[in-house]
């Protein structure tokens, strides 16, 4: 937030103002700022997506190949060359890589967007956490071309999603911008001072956390009867388990969109196998809306360290 200051009166051709921005600004007052910013933040979505695509013959469909590409590397890895049986297994994967996707190219993106926008931040008074914000927006605008590419395979394949539980998607969607934000806008603040941020967020995100979410193997068929059997200090493993806020998010876009919670024959033994949890509609409400309040505290958390840090941004930029 910035307040403004009377220039000295013999000062000629100076500006009459100077703008200083204030680091100890309550989290309410920020949050209006940013919204009465909000034009500059769509702006920002918009200028970022035009800036990745610049000067690209194909432009946006880009946004379509690099996941169809990916998707397919995945499943001719672990649906062909590994064989891991599962029916239509690239539907179960891309379930599972809609959502995480979102949440990774927010993050990477968001927690080196302060650095990389050194000039505008000691230049322009504005809500720095709209940077971070920004790229949260232009990660959903990418994750709705994903999606398209998703309706597309379910299309070609003939597969049928649980098109009565749609309205789960958007459950899972709102605690998983709002983890989004709060991730990127912690990052974004951390990484000004501590430049390895970056680099270590990119090992954790783009690899061990991504395996910790059942999304190239399946919760009911692997992780729930090796993890329930096991304890730690008397607490299941699987309880520590789902401590991850992306696993009831990445199990929900699996819920609707693969669609087979009942018994189904593995294509290399034909075995009925479980591969999805048989809970009801609301058991993934209740676990998303745990997700939410989590995310929530995390994004007020957030919103105070980047507060205490965004006083010295300029001196550290």
């Amino acid at each position: 937030m910035a307040l403004e200051a009377a220039a000295p009166s013999g000062v000629a051709g100076r500006a009459k103002t100077t703008r200083v921005v204030a680091s100890h600004v309550s989290v309410p007052k920020r949050v209006a700022e940013i919204w009465r910013s909000r034009q500059l933040l769509i702006n920002m979505v918009s200028t970022e997506i035009r800036v990745k695509y610049k000067n690209s013959v194909l432009g946006l469909v880009w946004s379509l190949l690099a996941p169809a590409m990916a998707l397919l590397v995945y499943a001719i890895v672990f649906g062909v060359a590994l064989k891991n049986g599962y029916p239509e297994f690239v539907i179960l994967l891309f379930s599972g890589l809609l959502a995480w996707n979102l949440f990774q190219t927010s993050v990477l993106t968001a927690t080196g967007a302060i650095v990389n926008n050194a000039g505008l931040v000691k230049k322009v008074s504005f809500p720095r956490e709209i940077l971070a914000l920004a790229s949260v927006g232009s990660a959903s605008v990418f994750f709705f071309f994903q999606a398209c590419v998703m309706v597309i395979f379910l299309v070609v394949l003939h597969w049928r999603p649980a098109f009565g539980e749609l309205w789960l998607i958007p459950v899972a969607l709102v605690p998983l911008l709002v983890f989004c934000s709060a991730m990127a806008i912690f990052l974004a603040a951390v990484n000004v001072y501590l430049r390895d941020t970056q680099h270590l967020i990119e090992v954790v995100v783009g690899s061990a956390w991504f395996w910790a979410c059942p999304i190239v193997y399946s919760f009911a068929h692997i992780v729930e009867p090796k993890l329930s059997a096991h304890h730690i200090l008397g607490i299941p493993l699987l309880w520590l388990y789902f401590l991850n806020p992306m696993v009831p998010i990445v199990l929900t876009f699996e819920r609707v969109l693969y669609a087979k919670t009942g018994l189904v024959p593995l294509t290399t033994t034909h075995v009925p196998t479980q591969l999805l949890p048989t809970w009801g509609s609301m058991t993934y409400v209740e676990m998303d809306a745990i997700v939410l309040g989590v995310s929530l505290l995390l994004l007020y958390g957030a919103m105070v360290v980047f507060g205490r840090l965004a006083g010295n941004f300029a001196e550290e930029l």
